[in-house]
């Protein structure tokens, strides 16, 4: 995986190298009542940090200014070859090389050289960030440096791949409008040459126009609402912002080029949760995504489980027990966050959420579809037909692996902690009441939404509750085949299930969807989720990544419940809860390859991470500080080494790795070699040599290898 060049670069410019025009903005202020986080304000200036970069020094043509970007990357030790290959392989690909000619160089070796396409940032931003925040306030910053002349003044173009995505940027607008500074005007972008035409309004030099429209609608083509991106070319003068519109292989995906095209004398700012592609990874000019996001204790802990689910794969074959048997897993664990949350409301009512099961699945209409194995299960558990030595190797397996404290993903000093009497004492009654809404088993009742066709919810008729909901593209197939035997009640009107998932009143304890219900949801209750036949290849990552984040978000009492700035009453409050918390803010995964899901989790971890660097957290003792004056030491730069100024310990080398290093330093007798391929300083170089040319002052013999880092 690569790694993050633009936020290291940024991050390495020397404290006040922007120039005053470039500082002072309000990073913080959105709305009345609401200001950004520190972590998008750091966005926002990292941002500006690379935007000065490029668009300095001014006066120059835009060639060489991208050619002054893509040297900034090299000179920071990029490597990678990120030039584009044109392919001409099949009559589309001949059609796309086509287009991009127009409006790039291709060099002899039939290559798009990436400089041509550095004008470009990327913010990796995971899922409940407050992304759509930050895309408005960057508008904001791309307005105030155009009206002073630090950079060109261009168009705004936000592109989005769904409706909800620009309905959410409308309603944040709508906010950050109300706070009397900027005004925004949203407009679609088929409205682009009217907008020209129109005479300016008399409060134009405080208002903007910003255009907006579906990312998947941009073509080279016009249809009904197809539109042809080169009717709003404007000589590639945009800021484009893409709001999780990054879809498709960089090579191969035209309206990635399209999006290149339209800013290419403009830039390029690309918006997204997940992030695959390594141009995205290198030019990330700031990381919040789902590691950091979870690192610095926005979102739920991940454990991945080592309980996989691979009694539904189907070209193994596992009995109706063994299927049951992981069923029953994912539920216990269920009941058992439960337990907490009970406990919890006990102490105060309104803190936290109802937690929910999420299950995903591959397959929904084919014979022997994911979903239909799966839900098959839940009807006989439900109807309390649970083989008994199921349910109680189910447990056992279970409850060994939690006893064996196993890690949190990204957060490796921090691991599951097990309340073994609380696990113990779960029955079949609590998994029923937890689960299914009622104490005692049930047959169970479907509920038809008039209004919606891809969603279905069901309840035991002996309860007044629904307790599941199942949300797939076209449920018509699911009614016809798989339900034909069940009571159907096509007459129920409550229409807001899905809706409601995150309102108190909600009832609902398991969600089941398919691949294509990742997008568009995200909750604060998914404390287990389930994947069956998904992510079984690393291919898969983008889906995991994307549904994972959607169900790490957590409500704003953990924040205040782990800053250790609290209030008196809310010390009172932490005390009485803080040993019943963690289950409620953690996210348990099961999976069908444990494997694969953990590399692909942690892959979000950068490579760029320094071997045995690791961040720890400090606390400020009130009771021992409070009220006295505390000393900061303030360091002074040594004008030579410790080593050349006293007399070092010795250090600790068998022989033989000594002789081994002595040879090595006769074979590479050149310095001028050894500082190319170690990149020490000749001052380094030099003491190395001297201390072996007389080892019995610097060395001492021991019969231990020293450690890497020893």
């Amino acid at each position: 995986m690569a790694r993050i060049f633009l936020e290291t670069m940024v991050d390495t410019l020397e404290e006040g190298s922007l120039p005053p025009d470039w500082t002072g903005f309000d990073l913080a202020a959105f709305s009345p009542g609401k200001r950004l986080y520190e972590y998008q304000q750091a966005a926002l200036r990292k941002a500006l940090q690379a935007l000065w970069k490029y668009y300095s020094p001014p006066g120059i043509d835009i060639p060489a200014r991208k050619q002054a970007f893509m040297q900034w990357y090299r000179d920071a030790g990029l490597e990678s070859d990120l030039d584009l290959p044109v392919d001409r392989s099949s009559a589309a690909r001949r059609k796309l090389a086509s287009l991009l000619g127009g409006y790039y160089q291709v060099d002899e070796n039939d290559r798009l050289p990436y400089w041509q396409f550095i004008n470009r940032m990327s913010f990796w931003m995971a899922t409940a960030s407050g992304k759509t925040l930050v895309i408005v306030k960057m508008v904001e910053l791309l307005w105030l440096l155009s009206q002073r002349g630090d950079i060109p003044r261009h168009p705004i173009l936000v592109l989005a791949h769904r409706d909800d995505l620009i309905e959410q940027l409308r309603s944040h607008v709508n906010q950050f409008n109300q706070a009397g500074g900027l005004f925004i005007r949203l407009r679609e972008l088929r409205d682009y040459a009217d907008a020209r035409r129109e005479s300016p309004s008399l409060f134009s030099s405080q208002e903007i126009t910003v255009f907006t429209y579906r990312s998947d609608n941009l073509s080279d083509e016009r249809k009904e609402k197809i539109i042809d991106f080169r009717s709003y070319d404007n000589n590639g003068e945009w800021y484009i912002l893409l709001d999780e519109a990054h879809k498709g292989d960089k090579e191969d995906s035209k309206r990635q080029h399209i999006y290149s095209i339209l800013s290419r004398n403009g830039f390029l700012f690309n918006f997204s949760a997940t992030f695959t592609d390594d141009r995205d990874i290198i030019t990330t000019v700031s990381n919040f995504n789902l590691s950091e996001f979870t690192r610095r204790g926005h979102g739920k802990h991940i454990c991945v489980s080592r309980q996989e689910v691979r009694s539904f794969r189907r070209d193994e074959d596992f009995s109706d027990a063994e299927k049951q048997k992981i069923v029953l897993k994912a539920l216990i664990m269920l009941a058992y966050i439960r337990r907490f949350e009970d406990r919890v409301r006990r102490v105060q009512g309104s803190l936290y959420h109802r937690p929910m099961l999420v299950t995903l699945v591959n397959s929904v209409n084919t014979e022997d579809a994911d979903l239909k194995l799966f839900f098959r299960e839940l009807v006989r558990i439900g109807s309390g037909q649970i083989d008994e030595t199921a349910w109680n190797t189910a447990r056992r397996e279970l409850l060994e692996e939690l006893r064996g404290q196993p890690e949190y993903i990204y957060e490796a000093d921090l691991h599951v902690r097990v309340n073994e009497a609380i696990f113990a004492n779960l029955t079949q009654a609590d998994l029923l009441r937890t689960v299914f809404n009622e104490p005692g088993p049930g047959e169970m009742e479907v509920l038809v939404r008039p209004s919606n066709r891809q969603e279905v919810a069901f309840k035991l008729k002996t309860s007044d509750d629904p307790c599941a909901l199942v949300r797939i593209g076209d449920i018509s197939e699911w009614l016809r085949k798989e339900l034909s035997g069940y009571e159907i009640n096509h007459h129920f009107t409550d229409e807001g299930f899905f809706e409601r998932l995150n309102q108190p009143d909600s009832d609902i304890n398991l969600l089941l969807g398919s691949r294509s219900f990742y997008e568009g949801w995200d909750s604060n209750r998914p404390n287990v989720i389930m994947y069956v036949n998904i992510g079984t290849a690393v291919e898969a990552k983008k889906f995991i990544l994307q549904s994972i984040g959607r169900g790490v978000r957590i409500e704003p009492c953990r924040e205040l419940l782990t800053s250790g700035v609290l209030a008196e009453n809310e010390q009172t409050l932490l005390a009485q809860v803080k040993e019943d918390v963690d289950p409620l803010e953690s996210l348990f995964i099961f999976g069908t390859n444990r494997e694969a899901l953990s590399l692909v989790i942690s892959e979000l971890d950068q490579e760029d991470k320094q071997t045995g660097e690791r961040e720890i957290a400090l606390e400020i003792n009130h009771e021992a500080v409070d009220g006295k004056l505390l000393l900061i030491p303030v360091y002074q730069q040594k004008e030579q080494p410790l080593y050349l100024e006293k007399q070092l310990a010795k250090f600790a080398i068998t022989a033989e790795n000594r002789e081994l290093l002595n040879r090595y330093l006769d074979y590479v007798d050149d310095d001028r070699v050894f500082y190319a391929l170690h990149g020490i300083s000749p001052q380094q170089i030099q003491t190395l040599r001297d201390s072996l040319a007389s080892p019995e002052d610097n060395f001492r013999g021991t019969d231990r290898i020293q450690a890497a880092g020893g």
